[in-house]
């Protein structure tokens, strides 16, 4: 693989004297989407607010576009190209659809045909008739949409999902999955935590496993998908 888009090194990330990560090595390539496994728990989260710089890491580091990151202020990690849809998704209850995309909107990874309002309002339809409805009134799998969108608005280089499709009802989710295949097939760098790793092994190029704050495991989607044993250890299904 060319250089990595994102490059973890040795990555240890800990809440007060709770140490959480233990050697965290990981890459994604550019265009490439890897789906980060584990049951709850495992450090999944933490690994993303570390990337984030909402937890910084205490050893290690973090390579963004061959850029050291780790330490750095969350609001630059985010500058540079990086939009994190965050586990429960965090909508404003008083913006409307419409103001969560124009505050946000940024092409950040100088985009020829950069996402615009219209262009979310295209890949969601459902958003579109709800453009002046305020995010306190969403559905949960609305709101989902709209973190998304809110994310891609800024046209980042790489789209971190966590839990992309936690708690919501099943045709919701499928809208969320056919979302991440049309961003797989044009080009943009994701990585997504999820746990229904038999929808992942289809979509992601390659996975990561963690299991109490390390690596287990790592490979393809048809070596994950070859090997039911790895789900019933690590993954709990």
């Amino acid at each position: 693989m060319a250089e990595p888009l994102l490059c973890l090194q040795g990555i240890e990330t800990a809440y007060g004297a709770s140490r959480v990560l233990f050697g965290i090595d990981m890459e994604i390539g550019a265009g490439e989407m890897l789906a980060l496994l584990g049951r709850n728990g495992m450090g999944k989260t933490t690994t993303v607010r570390s990337i984030m710089g909402l937890t910084p890491p205490r050893a290690g580091g973090i390579w963004f576009r061959g850029e050291p990151i780790a330490g750095r202020p969350p609001d630059r990690i985010a500058r540079l190209g990086i939009a994190l849809v965050p586990e429960g998704r965090q909508v404003f209850p008083n913006l409307t659809v419409l103001e969560h995309l124009l505050a946000f909107a940024a092409n950040r990874s100088a985009q020829p045909d950069p996402w615009t309002p219209a262009r979310v309002f295209e890949a969601f339809p459902l958003l579109a008739g709800r453009r002046a409805h305020l995010g306190q009134v969403l559905s949960g799998g609305e709101q989902q949409m709209l973190a998304i969108g809110r994310a891609l608005i800024t046209n980042p280089y790489l789209l971190i999902l966590d839990e992309a499709t936690e708690g919501l009802a099943p045709l919701m989710r499928e809208e969320i999955w056919r979302c991440l295949a049309r961003l797989r097939e044009a080009g943009q760098t994701v990585l997504v935590i999820d746990k229904y790793v038999e929808r992942l092994v289809h979509l992601a190029d390659r996975h990561v496993i963690l299991e109490r704050g390390r690596v287990v495991w790592r490979g393809s989607s048809a070596e994950l998908a070859a090997d039911r044993n790895l789900w019933h250890r690590y993954l709990g299904v």
